[in-house]
C-alpha cells in the first residue's frame, strides 16, 4: 500500500515537473530570448525642405526645415519583413511676408503625416540594417486652414539592440507628397489618344532617432 501510495504521488507530481522542465527550456533557448513580435518607437529628428510650409502659409516663407517627432510601430510577420505603421508631426512659426512692402509676421504651421507599409531587416545580429517603404496622408494646417493630399515614403536605417526589450532606432527618410495631380488630352490620331499629367510633389527629408520597446 505504501510503495502505491508513493507511486501515485509521483506519477501525479509529474505533469508538473514536465512543465517547469519545458518553461526552463523555453527560456534557456536563445531563439525564445531574441523573438520580438512586437515594437514601439518614439522618434525625434529633424526635417528638411520648406515646400509645405510655403503651401500651408500660401506665401513664401523664410525656413529650410523644423524638428519633427512621431512614433513607429511594428509586428513582425516573416524573414525579416514587418508591418510598419508611423504617425508623425512637424510644427513650426514661420516668417513670411503678405507683399513685398509688408514687415514679416509670424505664422503657426503644422504638417502631420499618417503612414502604414513595411520594413524589411537584413540580418539577425545585434545590429540590422533595413529598409521601408510606406504609403499614406500629409495634413499640413495653417491661420486655421488645412489641407490632406496623398504621400509615398522611403528610407532606411539600423536597428541596434541594446537588451532583449530595449533598442536603438536610426534612420533617414525621404517624403513625397503630390500636392496637385492634373491630367489634360493631347492630340488624337489612329494610334489613340496622348494625354498629359502634370504632378506637383512637396519633397521633403528627415533624419530621426529613437528608442524602440521590443515585446
Amino acid at each position: 500500500m505504501t510503495h502505491d501510495n508513493h507511486r501515485r504521488s509521483t506519477a501525479g507530481r509529474s505533469p508538473g515537473h514536465l512543465a517547469s522542465l519545458v518553461i526552463l527550456l523555453v527560456c534557456a533557448s536563445p531563439h525564445a530570448a531574441l523573438a520580438q513580435t512586437f515594437e514601439v518607437a518614439p522618434l525625434a529628428g529633424y526635417r528638411f525642405g520648406n515646400d509645405l510650409f510655403e503651401l500651408a502659409a500660401n506665401r513664401s516663407v523664410d525656413t529650410d526645415g523644423a524638428p519633427a517627432v512621431g512614433v513607429a510601430v511594428n509586428v513582425a510577420m516573416w524573414n525579416g519583413l514587418s508591418f510598419e505603421g508611423m504617425v508623425t508631426r512637424q510644427r513650426a512659426s514661420v516668417s513670411g511676408r503678405t507683399d513685398a512692402f509688408a514687415p514679416p509676421a509670424p505664422i503657426a504651421v503644422v504638417i502631420d503625416q499618417y503612414f502604414a507599409g513595411g520594413r524589411q531587416d537584413f540580418g539577425t545580429g545585434r545590429a540590422r540594417p533595413f529598409l521601408t517603404g510606406l504609403l499614406g496622408l500629409t495634413r499640413y494646417a495653417a491661420d486655421g486652414d488645412n489641407e490632406i493630399r496623398f504621400a509615398i515614403s522611403g528610407g532606411g536605417g539600423v536597428h541596434l539592440a541594446v537588451q532583449r526589450h530595449l533598442g536603438v532606432r536610426l534612420d533617414s527618410r525621404v517624403f513625397s507628397t503630390f500636392v496637385d495631380v492634373d491630367t489634360h488630352g493631347g492630340v488624337c490620331g489612329g494610334q489613340g489618344c496622348l494625354v498629359g499629367l502634370h504632378v506637383n510633389v512637396a519633397w521633403q527629408i528627415e533624419f530621426t532617432a529613437g528608442l524602440v520597446a521590443m515585446f
